[in-house]
């Protein structure tokens, strides 16, 4: 906890928000003492806690800057850190017991292609014969450079791997920009041989799994795990980025699924910009990040359809369609 310097004292910050993400504002926090500190209660969930409960960002230690996302459907919670762009899940999942076809049931729940309009379809097909009438050539480096990555990323390759390959894949923006890797950096400048573990770790967690689990679940535990999972600052981006590579044939290489902060930079976006598609906010539904990088990804997939040449060419596609007036 921050202590905050008034006068030749120190004195605890007052909290803008209860521990389950409600904000506080006059009458809505009840604040006593227990004869150590001070302790609130919030008026909205009825919680009480101390400063010293609060949560703390586990990528930039910010404890200032959080937010709920909302409650999961397994009991956790799923936190987000204003300050950083990082999101992550709080509390033990409860058991649950759901049958083969639960999740394909939830995705109906999902927008598809079915929802897209007559006039935003008439405006997408006209913009897609615009485009590939120039028929813009790929950077012929792209390809080579991630057929040297398959094999990095494969199972032998992880095992075997230098790891100043894995830092220098963070880094490199060829094919795809991940963005703003200071977290990253910073991280794996700590402790190199730690930062190396985890990555090789967290990418062999994702990619062969020793469990029938689902891969839209691995890359939600390894984007919300926090500290004890995972590598700091090599969460969404760097893993969507991975993914793209290792399934070029399945993935756009389009690394977020919404912009940070309001910045129109994910498939969220993108899917609203092009499709008139209003996709889910993740602090608006209970699906997970994983589900909804997934789900994303795949309709916009669908909604490319033929006349691409791969999908780094529907990507550049989607990224011009985008910034072209309604």
């Amino acid at each position: 906890m921050r202590l905050i310097r008034r006068g030749n004292t120190w004195i605890e910050p007052t909290p803008n928000t209860c521990p389950k993400g409600h904000t506080l504002r006059p009458n809505r926090v009840t604040i006593s003492w227990d004869g150590t500190q001070r302790t609130y209660r919030c008026a909205t969930c009825d919680i009480t806690w101390k400063i010293t409960d609060m949560l703390q960002c586990p990528e930039c230690k910010s404890e200032d800057d959080l937010r709920l996302v909302g409650d999961l459907d397994d009991g956790t919670k799923e936190i987000y850190c204003d300050a950083c762009d990082y999101t992550w899940i709080k509390g033990e999942p409860t058991k649950q017991y759901r049958n083969a076809n639960s999740i394909a049931e939830v995705r109906k729940r999902f927008p598809s292609t079915l929802d897209l309009s007559e006039p935003a379809k008439t405006r997408a097909d006209h913009l897609k014969r615009e485009f590939l009438q120039k028929r813009p050539e790929p950077d012929p480096r792209v390809a080579i450079r991630w057929a040297q990555l398959r094999e990095l990323f494969s199972e032998a390759g992880l095992a075997a791997a230098d790891p100043t390959e894995f830092k220098h894949f963070a880094n490199e923006n060829l094919g795809v920009n991940p963005g703003n890797m200071s977290v990253f950096n910073d991280a794996w400048n700590e402790d190199p041989a730690d930062g190396a573990r985890r990555v090789r770790q967290s990418l062999q967690y994702l990619l062969y799994p020793t469990d029938n689990s689902y891969i839209e679940d691995r890359l939600t535990r390894l984007i919300t795990g926090g500290e004890d999972f995972g590598m700091r600052g090599f969460r969404e981006a760097l893993l969507t980025k991975v993914l793209c590579i290792v399934y070029p044939e399945r993935f756009l290489p389009i690394v977020k699924y919404t912009g940070s902060q309001g910045i129109g930079s994910g498939k969220k976006e993108i899917a609203a910009a092009v499709y008139n598609l209003k996709l889910p906010a993740p602090a608006s539904t209970n699906w997970t990040i994983g589900r909804l990088i997934f789900w994303s990804n795949d309709l916009l997939v669908e909604l490319l359809g033929e006349g691409f040449t791969d999908l780094q060419h529907g990507s550049q596609f989607l990224w011009w369609a985008r910034e072209q007036p309604q």
